[in-house]
């Protein structure tokens, strides 16, 4: 599936230190956390098991000074949720811009190879 905040050809990926990287999988999961208020309505929108999403949030969390994702449990009745913090606002945030800006500086450059394809 091509997204519009990706360019084909380009899958950015940012090894931030040894173990740890921020790509498309953690963008997208901070994204649908932020849409819908919820791990497991965010896992459903990406198509990620539950596990995988807790597995995402935990390598996440466990990597910045701060939680990305801050989680509330619900009571028998539910009403339990997901929200990204403030720092997961700005990790998104310059992430995006970042993948923006890559984006922009190939795009030229690979349309130039594609035309040398056979």
């Amino acid at each position: 599936m091509h997204k519009p905040n990706q360019i084909e050809g380009l899958r950015f990926r940012l090894v931030l230190k040894p173990g740890f990287a921020l790509g498309p999988g953690k963008a997208d999961l901070l994204e649908a956390v932020a849409a819908t208020g919820s791990l497991a309505s965010a896992g459903e929108r990406l198509g990620m098991s539950a596990k995988r999403v807790w597995t995402l949030t935990r390598e996440m969390n466990e990597a910045f000074r701060a939680p990305l994702i801050e989680t509330e449990k619900g009571g028998s009745g539910g009403g339990g949720g997901a929200r990204l913090s403030p720092l997961g606002e700005e990790v998104l945030a310059r992430y995006r811009a970042m993948e923006r800006a890559a984006g922009a500086a190939i795009e030229a450059g690979l349309d130039a190879l594609r035309a040398e394809l056979r």
